[in-house]
């Protein structure tokens, strides 16, 4: 995975005129437009979502289109889901495009976009249905969103407009409803609810590898013993700073800033533990080698 990731960087980095920007826009747009056509032709036997819509008998008769056109499918029948959600995924696609470059953004929703189909070509071959449907880029969005949700964590949102929250708990929401939404298709022997999500999170797995991976590190070192007795020595002596009437002490001489508000006190990075010493003593005191 950190291989292919390594290649699709330096793909990035050679052609950096690859790709289409803004290209949120022209999915938001396209879906807008299919949405209006889908209420103009609802009343009709077949409506424009019909013809639209992915699945592999319509390209075996020729209609080619559905290799693209199923991407602006709208995923939503509410108008104020569908804005909200559009809205949504528009600021979270253009602030990656921004962080990435256009190059590398339309290498993730293009690259997740074929996947997904991919997955519907495969299934339907498998098990000889060529009317199973793939409509819209839900998954996709849904991927795109813990991308963002990696480089922003803290980043606050408000919830239903009024709720404060960081992007870290909301992608939690967005993990379990990717592993309910499979451990159900698993249940209900539904083949495109479960490859399709799971193509949509290898897609992020191997765009988020070095934050991942960073992330890992960063857990590993809090968690490593050196972290650990620092963070436990640091905590001791905030306690006896707390009790005490002064907050540096100098370990050789006593010598406090309460006693001598002028003094200067630094602490050495060369002894064990957290030991404080005043200007006099930081170069010359003897350093100490355990608690």
């Amino acid at each position: 995975m950190k291989k292919i990731y390594e290649s699709v960087e330096r793909f990035c980095a050679r052609h950096t005129r690859f790709g289409i920007p803004n290209l949120m826009r022209y999915i938001v747009i396209g879906n807008v437009v299919v949405y209006i056509l889908s209420l103009l032709s609802r009343n009709a036997d077949a409506t424009a979502l019909d013809f639209l819509a992915f699945n592999l008998n319509g390209l075996l008769h020729g209609e080619v289109w559905r290799l693209v056109s199923f991407v602006f499918v709208p995923g939503y029948a509410s108008p104020f889901a569908l804005i909200i959600s559009l809205y949504f995924y528009y600021w979270i696609g253009s602030t990656l495009e921004r962080e990435w470059g256009t190059a590398k953004f339309t290498l993730y929703y293009v690259g997740g976009s074929f996947l997904t189909l991919l997955g519907v070509v495969i299934t339907s071959l498998i098990t000889g249905n060529y009317y199973l449907t793939l409509a819209g880029t839900g998954y996709v969005n849904l991927s795109m969103f813990l991308a963002f949700a990696v480089l922003f964590p803290n980043m606050a949102v408000l919830l239903f407009f009024i709720i404060p929250i960081k992007i870290k708990w909301l992608a939690i929401i967005d993990g379990a409803f990717f592993a309910f939404e499979i451990v159900s298709a698993v249940i209900h022997g539904n083949a495109v609810g479960i490859i399709t999500p799971i193509l949509a999170l290898l897609n992020f797995a191997l765009f988020a590898t070095p934050h991942l991976l960073y992330w890992r590190q960063k857990v590993e070192y809090r968690h490593s013993p050196g972290a650990v007795n620092y963070r436990h020595t640091v905590h001791q002596a905030q306690k006896q700073q707390q009790k005490a009437a002064y907050h540096h002490k100098c370990a050789v001489c006593g010598r406090t800033d309460t006693d001598y508000p002028d003094l200067q006190f630094r602490y050495c990075s060369k002894c064990a533990g957290y030991h404080c010493f005043c200007q006099d003593h930081i170069f010359s005191h003897v350093h100490f080698t355990e608690e």
